[in-house]
């Protein structure tokens, strides 16, 4: 991706975020400049890999299989110092784009529309080695239990939310008719490295091109403190 590609995302995403009246706390909204002038009192957010993330999954076609997202409060599953054991993200998906089938192997988690459009899902139950499987998948959402056909459009209006276990694929997409939506998730630690299961393998950063300078770090780029 080019820079500026995420550089126009990031500001799109923030427009729809103060749209919805969804407010970041300060760091989401320092500056490169700034960050080289932070030092270890923001050692969680850089351990943690908190803020920006956009993603093509190494595809190279953010339009049709990319997300946006900010990761806002984590814990850390590999380092004993952060005791937090819960995270939330908070995620932006635009019309043609799919966030692509995979499931988590410890994390649970609930997806909440946040706003701006309607989403679809669709489900599986997973083997112990990843495969899918074709029985019902048992759901909640908002607290309601039921039983789903597997790989079904399952429509998620705005202020629904579905809650995922480990084991359970997922790929979630904008219904039509809708233009983008603001996507919630609140879950157990994350852990981007060691438990994301998707059924292609596929990358994780986008590889970029500095074609002109950082609107904001994603949160894989904060320089490091002596």
């Amino acid at each position: 991706m080019k820079r500026s590609e995420i550089n126009a995302i990031i500001r799109d995403f923030e427009e729809k975020l103060e749209k919805h009246q969804f407010y970041l706390p300060p760091f989401l909204h320092f500056t490169p400049e700034e960050w080289r002038e932070k030092n270890h009192e923001y050692d969680e957010i850089r351990d943690n890999a908190l803020g920006w993330d956009v993603t093509d999954y190494g595809l190279g076609d953010f339009s049709t299989t990319g997300l946006a997202l900010i990761t806002l409060r984590n814990g850390n599953v590999n380092n004993p110092k952060y005791k937090k054991t819960y995270a939330e993200k908070i995620m932006m998906l635009k019309a043609g784009q799919v966030s692509p089938n995979h499931f988590h192997w410890l994390k649970m988690e609930d997806i909440i529309n946040r706003g701006g459009g309607d989403l679809i899902f669709r489900l599986w139950n997973a083997t112990k080695d990843g495969e899918l499987k074709d029985d019902d998948v048992v759901l909640y959402k908002d607290g309601r239990k039921f039983t789903y056909p597997s790989g079904k459009d399952l429509l998620l209006k705005p202020g629904e939310s579905l809650t995922l276990y480990p084991y359970l694929y997922h790929e979630f997409f904008v219904a039509p008719g809708s233009s983008y939506a603001i996507i919630g998730e609140v879950s157990m630690c994350n852990d981007d490295n060691n438990d994301n299961r998707f059924y292609k393998p596929l990358g994780r950063f986008p590889k970029i091109e500095e074609d002109e300078p950082a609107y904001r770090l994603l949160c894989n780029e904060y320089p490091q403190t002596d």
